[in-house]
């Protein structure tokens, strides 16, 4: 006979042997891959978005050339040169809710390198055009298709790797823009003055290409996200079909008060942020800077935009994404009636030059800090899970804002006897800047005690949003 013992002993062996392997247990991302994640996006950022806000380089040049009969710019309006970059900037965010819904549909690095091909074909045409529209058709047009597909991933992305540090990290991979302008503009004024701008267009696209697909490769979901959109999107559908598919925002949030209020906030800031951006260096022109110093004031203004985003990004966590939100839109305003305005007034060359670059470095500290605060604070507002859809919508809103916004403010700029080739041609558009940066304020104004209503419904106050 056996030993009872041993029969027990067999049969527990017996029994964990029947019984199914246990489930591996999600790994927890290393610190390692948080820091790639926040490179990869920097990269991006730095190439698409740096070369966008240089895009004030080729505007002074294209206003030069408007004057030479055999150029492809002769009798163009400053307005509808600055149609080449605003259509490049307005496409950037146009096109997020399809952007958005391919980078959870496909895997996000397929999405970017799409941009990265778009991207460089954009700028290789645009060497090669001859009239306006087609400078419009692609620098415009079709590089803002692909710097979408290569932006939007990198600011869906990243925000959902991070909880506690999200404003500082965003700070850090938006601050991307600034550092890119920082760069790009001496380079491309540097090209165009050695090798002329369609070399400079040509070489440029080049290099952004490599750098999109080096980038582009790092980037994916943080894992626990990465489970929730397969099982969100784990409904049988051909590829081809997914391509149509946006993710639409719930109704109950679509409807709310603090959506309304945060949609026109982005609307109205949008349609004041890059009209400055664009115009620096032909502004500066106005004041007797040379060509070569007035594309300085560009990557000034791109220094204070990459500083103000980490720092002010940084102390967002601290004081609340929301509140930070508040205090960066109302010194915007404040810059541009306090500073740009009184420039374009002045009577005294070097006082509307000090006034100048004092708004140079104020407006990019305070008002490049709204762009890296926006997605962290829907984060905040609307929750993680409906973080991609309300994304998407608003940047499209804020899209179509700057297209309307930006050639708007070119156009008031005009002159006559005295104010004509002078700083006082910008006095309308420095004063529209400044309206719609103070009803921009007043809107998250609303959005502030929408959210304080929010915590306080839910039986938590909070004074850090």
């Amino acid at each position: 006979m056996s030993d009872p013992a041993s029969q027990i002993e067999l049969s527990s062996r017996h029994q964990e042997e029947s019984l199914p392997p246990p489930e591996p247990q999600p790994s927890t991302p290393s610190n390692l891959q948080h820091v790639l994640i926040v490179v990869a996006s920097t990269l991006l950022i730095f190439t698409v978005c740096g070369i966008n806000f240089a895009f004030g380089v080729y505007q002074d040049l294209y206003e030069t050339m408007s004057h030479v009969p055999s150029s492809p710019f002769h009798g163009s309006s400053p307005a509808e040169i600055d149609l080449i970059g605003t259509l490049a900037i307005s496409f950037m965010t146009i096109g997020a809710p399809f952007t958005s819904a391919w980078t959870k549909r496909y895997p996000p690095r397929l999405v970017i390198w799409a941009g990265g091909v778009v991207f460089f074909m954009a700028l290789l045409l645009a060497s090669f055009s001859q009239r306006l529209w087609q400078f419009e058709l692609t620098q415009g047009f079709l590089s803002g298709i692909g710097t979408c597909l290569s932006y939007m991933p990198a600011v869906t992305v990243a925000p959902t790797w991070f909880t506690a540090r999200r404003g500082l990290a965003m700070g850090i991979v938006l601050s991307g823009t600034g550092i890119g302008g920082v760069v790009w503009a001496p380079v491309i004024q540097g090209m165009v003055s050695a090798v002329g701008f369609r070399n400079a267009l040509r070489i440029s696209g080049a290099i952004a290409f490599i750098l999109i697909i080096a980038s582009g490769s790092v980037i994916r979901w943080e894992p626990a996200t990465q489970r929730r959109i397969e099982a969100e999107t784990s409904t049988p559908s051909s590829r081809m079909a997914g391509l149509f598919k946006i993710p639409l925002v719930d109704y109950r949030i679509a409807r709310s008060r603090k959506f309304f209020a945060q949609g026109l906030g982005g609307i109205l800031q949008a349609a004041a942020y890059y009209t400055p951006v664009f115009f620096f260096a032909s502004y500066a022109r106005t004041l007797g800077y040379s060509a070569s110093a007035a594309s300085n004031f560009i990557a000034l203004s791109n220094a204070a935009n990459a500083i103000g985003k980490v720092v002010i990004g940084h102390a967002a966590d601290r004081l609340g994404r929301i509140n930070t939100l508040l205090l960066t839109t109302g010194m915007s305003a404040l810059t541009a009636f306090a500073l740009w305005l009184p420039s374009s007034l002045s009577h005294s060359q070097t006082d509307g030059r000090n006034l100048f670059i004092a708004f140079t470095v104020f407006y990019g500290i305070f008002a490049s800090a709204y762009v890296s605060l926006f997605p962290a604070s829907l984060v905040e507002l609307f929750g993680v899970q409906h973080f991609a859809s309300v994304n998407g919508a608003l940047y499209m809103l804020r899209g179509l804002a700057t297209m309307v916004g930006t050639p708007v403010a070119g156009a008031l700029i005009r002159g006559s006897g005295k104010d004509a080739g002078g700083p006082g041609e910008y006095r309308n558009t420095a004063t529209m800047v400044g309206v719609l940066l103070v009803t921009a304020t007043l809107a998250v104004v609303w959005v502030r005690v929408e959210a304080a209503v929010g915590t306080s419904m839910e039986g938590r106050r909070k004074w850090r949003l």
